[in-house]
């Protein structure tokens, strides 16, 4: 019998590409970007050296697949906290508690990717994804803003813009102290208190 099937060319994987980029992260989280070296990456990821160069490509090139891969999951999840149907303060509250509880995660580093390793990098890319993903988080509690002040939660002449900038500033603030060893319990109180001063009437 005749087969007609082709052979793919060349050997397959024998690695998880996902779960190898997810070891990586660990990787930069244990020694920092300068303190990594291609020998670490090698052993961390379960990857031979030349399939690591073939695949992924140098230091460089895996950090920055790290750091995107890391600000979508994180940033879908922190999405799902804010717009999720509920009141502004809900909102408000829980896109906070998620920086907290993200920050504090059960079997990973304290503190955040972006906010604790990533800013240390100096690389101009580096620089300036974070600055778009900053930019875009910030853009993302204005909209709902501006949602809240459609649906009547907020009066009109409410400080988006500004106030946006302060809910951003605290999810990161929180992060920081959660790196700091600072208990969960406390960050969550925190949070929670936070939010009502965010939504504070604007002083006339």
């Amino acid at each position: 019998m005749i087969q007609n099937a082709t052979r793919p060319r060349g050997r397959p994987r024998s690695f998880d590409e996902t779960g190898a980029l997810e070891k990586a992260t660990q990787v930069f989280w244990s020694k920092g970007y300068d303190g990594v070296t291609i020998d670490d990456l090698v052993a961390g990821m379960g990857v031979g050296r030349p399939s690591l160069y073939a695949v992924f490509g140098d230091k460089r090139a895996i950090f920055l697949r790290v750091l995107k891969a890391y600000a979508e999951r994180k940033g879908a999840s922190a999405t799902k906290a804010l717009l999720s149907p509920q009141s502004l303060r809900d909102s408000i509250t829980g896109f906070l508690r998620y920086a907290v509880e993200s920050a504090t995660e059960k079997g990973s580093a304290r503190g955040c990717l972006l906010i604790c390793v990533a800013p240390l990098v100096d690389d101009p890319e580096v620089r300036q994804f974070l600055q778009s993903a900053a930019a875009g988080g910030t853009a993302l509690v204005e909209g709902r803003f501006r949602d809240a002040i459609r649906a009547g939660e907020i009066p009109s002449d409410f400080p988006v813009g500004a106030r946006a900038i302060q809910v951003t500033d605290l999810a990161r603030g929180l992060t920081m102290r959660a790196q700091l060893n600072v208990p969960r319990k406390t960050l969550l109180k925190d949070a929670e208190e936070a939010a009502d001063l965010v939504l504070l009437p604007r002083r006339v």
